[in-house]
């Protein structure tokens, strides 16, 4: 069993800058990766970036590159999401994701564990 627990969220101006952290705990193993995710009011779960646990190779979402970024500290079993130049669109809560097959998946239904999520909110 893995536990996630997102931190990070809060209410930031447009153009502002937040880092969400993704502490995991509990059985961890070094071949998962790890994945973001957010969902909007009334708005399906949108893949934002992923990452590979060991090799940290990253993927991000179209909607996001160049403006977030995703690391992670394997010495604390944790996961960032840096994210800048904050647009009102990017407000949801975002999850924080585990998936055992090691590879970067924009599909949720690859991961099996998640975090309860952390509130960012944009204001314009």
């Amino acid at each position: 069993q893995v536990q996630l627990v997102e931190s990070g969220g809060g209410l930031v101006q447009a153009g502002g800058s937040l880092r969400l952290s993704c502490a995991a705990s509990g059985r961890t193993f070094s071949s998962y990766a790890m994945g973001w995710f957010r969902q909007a009011p009334g708005k399906p779960r949108e893949f934002v970036a992923a990452i590979n646990w060991s090799g940290g190779n990253t993927y991000l979402g179209d909607s996001v590159k160049g403006r977030f970024t995703i690391s992670r500290d394997g010495a604390k079993n944790t996961v960032y999401l840096q994210m800048n130049s904050l647009k009102p669109e990017d407000t949801a809560l975002y999850y924080c994701a585990a998936t055992l097959t090691g590879m970067l998946k924009r599909n949720g239904a690859y991961y099996d564990y998640w975090g309860q999520g952390t509130q960012v909110t944009v204001s314009s």
